[in-house]
């Protein structure tokens, strides 16, 4: 077996499974989880139509490319969406289909990282999503992680970096809208990661699969920084994007891959041979749900609905702000330690952190179940930024969502009141 299996932290969802074992919620109460961002929005009836008119697709075998209709699709979408030069994607040579950028952004790594470089590092945020840290890991590369602090808009501190790391550096993963924080990443912040990416020649990954899901203004992108830096000019810069987010198909697993057209032509080799092609029937329901914005409309006006209604119902216990993009809320629960404290007893006194006891305690009172923020950082510098914060997705359905609230707020009065 690969040794390096054996250095891969336990996914952030069976970490959570094991703070709930030996837990009982309450009956009386309905389960409610906002743990899992998995969207629960109606998906798009040409997307479903597409898949029901195709059926004939599974029985034959898919090209890696994926055909010309669905990368003209994602071309035509990427220039509309990023204000891009219309040409400046080239469905031949700049886009490729993924099976959702999960897979993509792990393989990515292992493609790119030289495996003769015993010094190879992988940088990426912290929080963050920990498909980064696994990609890293199997490549055979160090990781260093970028704390995402309120202090610097949640968003890493490239200042933070020294000439031998850049030098090291063969990818950076960059997360805008971000996860958890749907911090976003502006033109002049990306482009100063460019500058880097290009002085020090390592590929810029940007995970941009929340980037439909905004409640202002649209977040720019890497291609669009790019381009505003030097027309058409996307050296050393991927994109990856997903309609898992943008128009509810998580279980459809599509995306796509993006920018420098020579990194392009290497991935697309690797992937001739890790057997990833997109089947013909999810590549016809691609080309519908990146053909149509009508329902990306609906879709963000649902989840702005959410977070008012949300924010509201905690107005109570806590001040909370929309965040720019994204369906999550990043709740801080460090002002009630106090209370929290008083839940620490037997053995595990000293044992879980301050997320984690919210964590336990929401779901054995009230069956909520949220995910606690360490689950999503690693300690670095002494400091775990995710530590004191729980993840809450406003994933299900608004009812539901403003229930969980309202339980939410009810947990942190009892708790309140009982210090």
């Amino acid at each position: 077996m690969n040794p390096r299996l054996k250095s891969l932290h336990p996914y952030p969802f069976q970490k959570l499974a094991g703070l709930k074992a030996g837990l009982d919620a309450p009956s009386s109460l309905s389960s409610i989880s906002l743990a899992v961002g998995e969207p629960k929005h109606p998906p798009p009836e040409n997307a479903l139509k597409a898949l029901r008119e195709n059926l004939d697709a599974v029985s034959r075998y898919p090209s890696t490319r994926g055909s010309n209709q669905i990368r003209r699709a994602m071309s035509a979408w990427l220039i509309e969406r990023f204000k891009l030069e219309p040409g400046s994607i080239d469905p031949d040579h700049h886009v490729l289909p993924v099976n959702g950028t999960r897979e993509a952004l792990f393989a990515i790594a292992q493609a790119v990282v030289d495996p003769s470089e015993k010094n190879s590092l992988i940088i990426c945020p912290n929080p963050f999503y920990q498909i980064y840290e696994g990609a890293a890991v199997l490549s055979g590369a160090s990781v260093k992680m970028l704390n995402c602090l309120a202090d610097n808009d949640f968003l890493p501190c490239f200042d933070e970096l020294s000439c031998e790391e850049l030098e090291r550096c063969e990818l950076m993963y960059l997360c805008t809208p971000g996860n958890p924080t749907g911090a976003v990443m502006s033109v002049n912040y990306l482009q100063k990661a460019i500058k880097l990416a290009r002085q020090y020649n390592f590929v810029l990954v940007s995970d941009e699969c929340y980037s439909e899901l905004y409640y202002d203004s649209p977040p720019p992108g890497l291609l669009q920084a790019a381009h505003e830096l030097e027309r058409n000019n996307f050296t050393n810069c991927l994109v990856f994007h997903s309609l898992s987010k943008r128009s509810n198909l998580p279980g459809l697993r599509s995306g796509l891959v993006a920018g420098d057209k020579a990194i392009i032509e290497q991935f697309f080799q690797y992937r001739t041979y890790h057997g990833s092609a997109m089947s013909e029937l999810v590549q016809s329901a691609s080309i519908e749900a990146w053909s149509d914005e009508l329902h990306v409309e609906e879709n963000r006006k649902l989840y702005d609905e959410k977070f008012d209604d949300v924010i509201e119902a905690l107005s109570s216990v806590c001040s909370l702000e929309k965040p720019s993009a994204g369906f999550y809320l990043w709740l801080n629960v460090k002002p009630y330690q106090a209370f929290l404290d008083t839940m620490r007893s037997g053995e595990n006194k000293t044992s879980y952190s301050l997320d984690e006891l919210f964590a336990r305690g929401l779901y054995h009172q009230y069956n909520v179940t949220v995910l606690p923020g360490s689950y999503l950082s690693r300690d670095i510098a002494g400091h775990n930024p995710g530590q004191g914060f729980v993840r809450l997705a406003l994933v299900a359905q608004k009812p539901d969502c403003i229930e969980a609230a309202r339980r939410i707020a009810e947990f942190i009065e009892k708790g309140m009141r009982s210090a």
